[in-house]
């Protein structure tokens, strides 16, 4: 049965144009006038995006002596509510572990339970002849991007074995993601902290300042001139770090950046809420920054500097927040985001002015599908791509609240924000999974082996 989208206007990263779309199982078989369809779905003064990708996001990860509150059933469901169809999860071994264990491990979380589409970065938390060759396995299993962590004693690396690692994804034509933070200093102002007694969240961004992020994006990057090696800074949140990647691309490198909607939207001022949970539940690393990072990565975004926009979705209860009560650094570090990406992007960027159609498509859709290896199957409403696609009502409006939404988390960290537009239909491979904002469709989701960076 072929299923016509018919009278809205289909977005790209070029802008919108006024299409119909038609749907032949899994795939778009065309895109224009003059279609037919044995059902019609009537899409009048709709947008028809390519269903978002969301490429960093912690479903069912152990960390910080607890278990993240959504795992790959709840987590799915909640993105593919907010119009993502694919995710992108990070399999993470354990020390001691090879890759083909971390990567065993994320599959049976996630194979059959998974309501959207999926597949998974590797973590590299080691290194080793073993692991080495792995790497090129990886490649081979369809796992194509990698993530280091420049903080964080049981995932870190140590320098040189960082650099031997961009070496060899060089080598293969994988690509590393970086989270990047000053370790050694951030310990040393928590110390501080602590010796003054200050226990509370709101230590928590005065521990880890706007220019630990900058100087270690800065290493990274000088490394990465060294191995001759583009890699991606991961949730990017600071003006100065954006600086740091002109600069190494004045140079020549090749740098992708990301950044996430908490550093677009809000501000560090909600760590000095006086209630402990207030602030405790938006405790997440890099923190949340000022109103003159936020002007600096809306800016980057407009021309083009940011690739992309994920999640980094890693959601704790407040139960779970209530962990660092007494010591700031045992709070669980991460905020719940899959479910309401495009509608605070739409809302805040597109709505407000600060970004077009065309740019939004381009980080939630396009940039991440080529980046990551899977465009133009994904990314893209075009004759072959699956038939991913985001029926957006601008005209509608969505409050965000705890109490609506599908992530497995007792608060919004946008309580009673109202966003301009709505979800109104989310096709995942040619089958209506969302309906009028409810999923209707679960365990559907497929891991979808990637190749190359295309970007």
């Amino acid at each position: 049965m072929k299923t016509l989208l018919k009278g809205g206007r289909v977005v790209s990263g070029h802008g919108a144009i006024q299409a119909d779309v038609l749907l032949d199982g899994e795939k778009i078989l065309a895109v224009g006038g003059g279609l037919e369809g044995d059902r019609v779905v009537d899409c009048t003064g709709k947008l028809l995006f390519p269903g978002f990708i969301d490429a960093h996001t912690h479903f069912d990860l152990e960390v910080a002596n607890t278990i993240t509150a959504d795992d790959f059933a709840t987590g799915s469901r909640a993105a593919l509510r907010g119009g993502t169809t694919m995710v992108v999860d990070f399999s993470a071994p354990d020390k001691g572990d090879t890759l083909h264990d971390g990567l065993a491990r994320w599959h049976q979380k996630a194979d059959g339970k998974t309501s959207c589409d999926y597949g998974f970065h590797m973590t590299i938390d080691d290194w080793n002849p073993t692991i080495s060759r792995e790497i090129g396995e990886m490649m081979e299993e369809g796992v194509s991007s990698f993530k280091m962590y420049m903080t964080y004693p049981a995932m870190m690396i140590p320098e040189d074995q960082m650099y031997e690692a961009l070496l060899r994804l060089k080598e293969v034509g994988g690509i590393a993601g970086v989270h990047c933070e000053n370790h050694g200093v951030i310990n040393a102002l928590i110390a501080k902290a602590k010796a003054k007694g200050a226990i509370g969240p709101s230590s928590h961004p005065r521990t880890r300042p706007n220019p630990l992020e900058a100087e270690a994006v800065s290493h990274l990057l000088r490394m990465a001139q060294v191995a001759d090696c583009p890699v991606i800074i991961v949730h990017l949140s600071t003006k100065e770090a954006m600086e740091e990647v002109r600069a190494a691309r004045k140079r020549g490198q090749t740098v992708y950046v990301e950044t996430c909607p908490h550093y677009l939207l809000l501000e560090d001022s909600v760590y000095d809420d006086p209630d402990y949970l207030n602030a405790a539940k938006f405790v997440c690393a890099p923190p949340i920054r000022k109103k003159a990072d936020q002007e600096a990565l809306w800016e980057a975004l407009r021309t083009g500097e940011i690739q992309t926009v994920s999640t980094d979705h890693c959601s704790f209860t407040l139960k779970q927040k209530e962990m660092g009560r007494e010591d700031f650094t045992k709070i669980p570090g991460g905020l719940p985001g899959v479910e309401t990406r495009g509608l605070l992007l739409y809302s805040a960027g597109v709505a407000e002015g600060r970004i077009t159609l065309g740019d939004m498509c381009r980080v939630l859709s396009e940039n991440p599908a080529k980046l990551y290896g899977c465009w133009p199957r994904k990314g893209v409403i075009a004759p072959g791509s699956d038939a991913d696609i985001v029926v957006y009502d601008p005209e509608g409006e969505t409050l965000l609240t705890a109490a609506d939404q599908a992530m497995n988390v007792d608060y919004s960290p946008y309580e009673g924000y109202r966003c301009a537009g709505r979800i109104d239909k989310v096709f995942l491979r040619g089958t209506l999974a969302v309906n009028g904002g409810q999923v209707v469709l679960e365990n559907a989701g497929q891991f979808i082996p990637r190749g190359r960076n295309q970007l």
